[in-house]
This record gives structure tokens, C-alpha cells and sequence, in this order.
């Protein structure tokens, strides 16, 4: 699978960059018994899945012009995001701190898009301010928007996230187009459609329309398909603006985010390039230029590229399982923990020096440190016999693994570090770089955080 057809090799490069890293990142001490879980992230991966999400949709649309926006949700990181700007994207935010780190990296506001369901009238002036893209999620914000904007113009692109009710995927948590969604104006609720018709017909400065259908679990046609409502809608608010005397109101629409992500192999798959052919099939008008276009994808850009590794501090066995014990848990994997159906994640095992293990497969659970008897990265799994002072990956992890931290026995955060692996024979640093996305939290930190910084309250003075 060529760059072009989603910027993924089939996995093989890769997998072998992943696992010169992992023998680099013990040997040269990234993880330790002192530092026992770490992310990794590949960054030649992150920017072949850049590059290829740019050619999949370049290919499809001819000359349409598009902005990436990457959705800041899935990897809160500012050196991820500079470097996904460095490759010619943009930033969907959806809170102050998604905007700050927007900000931090270097994203500028005119290829930046703000979203939530629960904008402040602060975010909202801020936003207008400095001419940063604004989806309006409901009728109530709308009317707040009226209100900024009376007699105050403003360089922002502004636009209605429409909820095209197309169904649900097999995640119903992630199922964002369901006929009950809390995001955007449900069009096919009663008086919706004449409703939206008037909205744009009362405000020329609404110049975009948005939908998102989901990502993980939601098939590629149900996307398509929502896609399509939202594209019939804004040719029908085009044709009654001409009708009115007018020219083209609607320029852009936000075809939201999300891909679903093969967390079974190495395999990246379905492509951006699936989808926009998809797309390209089932909305012919999209790609004819009459539209730019935004797109908001965020784990299919960089899951591929992420691993967690973890020191296995202890074996022991139940019930004649096996259990290694290891520091990866609830607190990094919170989804695959407590919905392991939904989250399964694939499992490698290295050795004490970082070398793969092969040999002795049997069924062992992969427990986190976390005191709560569910605490199972993986459960009754089929790996290599693994023993205390090996080390267990998790992955596909690159998307939101870092950023839903989950605090449980006030376990810090792990340090975060991308990878550029140069060659894999030059002695004993296997030509593997890292350098600090994020570092290790700190119980300095931790205290501080928890009440017990310099300014902390003397509760017992309170009578």
C-alpha cells in the first residue's frame, strides 16, 4: 500500500520501526524500573498518514481546496500538533485548553475550527475576535451569535453543525448522527428543515454547514451518507439565495471527522483514500469545487503510530491463569479497560533487553497497577510466556491513549517521547532518536495538583 493509498506500507515498516524502539528505549533508558511506563510515538508514521490524507483527498476532489483540520481531542499534545501543522494541517478545538495548545503550536486561526456543544459567550467572542472558523451547534448559540455579531462584523467563517440522523455505529457512545444526538440541529425533527432554510436565510454570514456521522464503529457508507444530507441541504440554501436575487451563500462544508481504525493488525485500513472514494461515489457534487471543504479526522491520523510500553513488575497465577502485572493499566487504557469489547488492543512482548518473545505461547491476562480487580489491558490472551522484568506494548495506541489519562490511585502521567529510527544496525543506540513530547509528571507535581501546592487551603481554619 503506497503513500498515496493511505500512507501506510502494510505495516512492515512500521512494525520495525516500532520495535527498534522499544530495544532502543530500554537500552537507552526512555523506560526503567524508576520510569516504568512510557508512550512512544513514530514520527515518520505521523507524517505518512498526514501526507496521505492530503494526496487521498487531493486525488479525489481535482483542485478543491481543503483544510485538515486535525481534531485536537485525540492527542493534546503541542509537539504533535506542530508537527502535523509542519505538515500542512490545521487544528479542530472544542475547549479554551484544545485553543491554547492550538495556539502554543503554532496553528494559525484561520486554519483553526472551533466546535462544542457547550461554547461559552467568552469562547465565542474570543473565536470572532480572532477570525477563527465557529461551528454553531444549536439554535440557543445561534441566537447567541446574533447577538455578538449585531452591528460588530467579524472575519470568522461561521457555519451550523446539522445532525443528519442517518443512524448509529456499533459504538453507540461515538454514534454522533443517531435520531437522539446531543451535537448539532437534528434535521429530520419536525420543522427542522424549514427552520435551518430560514436561519440561513435570515443570515448571510452563515457560509458553512457542518455534520460529523462518527468514527470507530460507523461504517463508511453511513458516513457517506450523512455527508450527503448536509450537501442536498446546502445546494437547497444556495438555490433559494439565487432564487432570492442572490449569489452563492454557502462556500464550505465540514464533513466533521472520523475513520474507523483496524485495531487488529498492522494494517492501516480503511484509508482516507477508502473514504474519499467513497465520498467521491455517493456525493458526486462534493468534489466538483463548488464547495471547499474541511475535514476534522483525528485517530485514524495517528493510532497506528502510538505505543504504550510498560515494565512487567511481577508474574503470578489464579485459578491456573497466568498474570504478568505490569504498570499499563486504567490509567493510560481507560477505554480498553472498562469496555474491552469496543477497545480490544493488540499486545507485543519484549524480553528484559527490548528484544521481541516469541516462543511458549499461553493464555495470560496483561494487568495494570490500578487497585481494582478489572484492571486488564488484555484478558485470557494467547502471548508469549511473559515474565517479571519483561516488558509488554500496547498497540495502536497513538490517539487519545495520551490524553484520557485517568488519575485512579493518583498514578502520574507517563512521559511521552517521539521516535525517528535511522538505521537499525549502528551499534549499540540502533540509530533511534527520541526526543520529549511530554515528560514524566512528577509527585511534586501530583501534590500540587491535588491541593497540596503553596496556595492550598488550611481547611481546618474553617469552623
Amino acid at each position: 500500500m503506497g503513500q498515496g493509498d493511505g500512507g501506510q506500507d502494510g505495516g512492515a515498516g512500521s512494525a520495525a520501526r516500532r520495535s527498534a524502539a522499544v530495544r532502543a528505549a530500554v537500552r537507552q533508558g526512555i523506560v526503567t524500573a524508576h520510569r516504568p511506563v512510557v508512550g512512544l510515538l513514530d514520527v515518520q508514521g505521523i507524517r505518512e498518514a498526514a501526507r496521505a490524507l492530503r494526496a487521498a483527498f487531493a486525488e479525489a476532489g481535482g483542485g478543491t481546496e481543503v483544510l485538515h483540520a486535525f481534531a485536537v481531542k485525540a492527542a493534546p499534545l503541542v509537539p504533535v500538533l506542530r508537527l502535523l501543522a509542519d505538515e500542512g494541517l490545521g487544528a479542530e478545538v472544542a475547549s479554551p485548553g484544545e485553543l491554547a495548545l492550538a495556539r502554543a503550536a503554532g496553528v494559525p486561526p484561520g486554519r483553526t475550527v472551533l466546535d462544542s456543544p457547550a461554547k461559552t459567550t467568552a469562547e465565542l467572542r474570543e473565536a470572532l475576535a480572532a477570525g477563527i472558523a465557529v461551528n454553531a451547534d444549536s439554535r440557543e448559540e445561534l441566537a447567541r451569535l446574533d447577538a455578538l455579531l449585531a452591528g460588530r462584523p467579524s472575519a470568522s467563517p461561521i457555519g451550523l453543525r446539522v445532525n443528519p440522523q442517518v443512524g448509529g455505529g456499533t459504538i453507540g457512545a461515538l454514534s454522533t448522527a443517531t435520531a437522539t444526538s446531543k451535537f448539532g440541529v437534528a434535521l429530520r425533527d419536525e420543522g427542522a428543515r424549514a427552520w435551518l432554510l430560514r436561519a440561513y436565510a435570515e443570515r448571510p454570514w452563515l457560509t458553512r454547514i457542518h455534520a460529523h456521522v462518527g468514527s470507530q464503529g460507523c461504517p463508511l457508507e453511513l458516513m457517506a451518507a450523512g455527508v450527503r444530507e448536509i450537501h442536498g441541504l446546502a445546494e437547497e440554501v444556495n438555490r433559494a439565495r439565487r432564487a432570492a436575487g442572490g449569489g452563492r451563500q454557502l462556500d464550505t462544508i465540514d464533513v466533521g471527522g472520523g475513520l474507523p481504525v483496524n485495531f487488529a493488525s498492522d494494517e492501516a485500513t480503511p484509508t482516507h483514500a477508502d473514504y474519499a472514494r467513497v465520498l467521491a461515489a455517493a456525493v458526486p457534487g462534493l468534489f466538483a469545487g463548488d464547495y471547499r471543504l474541511v475535514t476534522e479526522f483525528g485517530r485514524s491520523l495517528l493510532a497506528k503510530s502510538g505505543t504504550i510500553l510498560a515494565r512487567v513488575e511481577y508474574t503470578k497465577s489464579a485459578g491456573g491463569r497466568r498474570i504478568a502485572v505490569t504498570h499499563a493499566g486504567a490509567q493510560v487504557a481507560v477505554r480498553t479497560v472498562f469496555a474491552p469489547e469496543a477497545w480490544p488492543l493488540r499486545v507485543a512482548v519484549f524480553d528484559a533487553g527490548g528484544g521481541p518473545k516469541e516462543a511458549d505461547p499461553l493464555p495470560q491476562d496483561v494487568a495494570g497497577p490500578c487497585c481494582f480487580a478489572g484492571d486488564l489491558a488484555a484478558a485470557d490472551r494467547v502471548l508469549p510466556r511473559i515474565d517479571a522484568g519483561d516488558h509488554v506494548a500496547l498497540l495502536d495506541t497513538g490517539a487519545y491513549y495520551f490524553a484520557h489519562h485517568y488519575a485512579y490511585n493518583t498514578l502520574p502521567r507517563p512521559g511521552v517521547y517521539g521516535y525517528a529510527v535511522h538505521q537499525q544496525d549502528a551499534g549499540p543506540r540502533e540509530g533511534v532518536r527520541f526526543a520529549t513530547v511530554r515528560p514524566p509528571q512528577s509527585l511534586d507535581e501530583l501534590v500540587a495538583e491535588s491541593g497540596g501546592g503553596a496556595h492550598a487551603a488550611d481547611l481546618s481554619a474553617l469552623r
